[in-house]
């Protein structure tokens, strides 16, 4: 079960980061350097809430929980934030690989700590 929502929620992460990098193609030419700023500053918001869909959507097909979505998206926020601060220097379209990364094992350390919470719990 943990698998089935990592992945969901790495794929879901994919499509909305993929949204984001389509909006951001159209738009930042005609934004400015502050739109532009703001653009950036809008993915690691856009592909935590891809992570938080998919933990979401697994948890009502599954019937698992039922977890809200502030209490799933604080998780993969701070390390997709933290994945596009780590890299960002090194040149902005990297941030995704980071993003991924630290937004995949965000998610997992979560399900980690419920799935150990609850077997605690029994």
């Amino acid at each position: 079960m943990i698998g089935g929502r990592v992945v969901l929620s790495l794929v879901c992460a994919g499509i909305t980061y993929f949204v984001w990098m389509g909006l951001f193609i159209l738009f930042a030419d005609s934004l400015g350097s502050l739109g532009r700023r703001i653009l950036w500053m809008a993915a690691p918001v856009a592909t935590a809430t891809g992570f938080t869909a998919g933990v979401l959507v697994h948890e009502r097909v599954v019937g698992t929980r039922k977890s809200t979505f502030p209490s799933v998206f604080i998780w993969p926020f701070p390390g997709c934030s933290i994945g596009a601060l780590a890299i960002y220097w090194r040149g902005p379209m990297l941030i995704v690989f980071t993003m991924f990364a630290f937004g995949t094992v965000s998610v997992l350390l979560r399900e980690l700590m419920l799935h150990g919470r609850k077997a605690k719990m029994k």
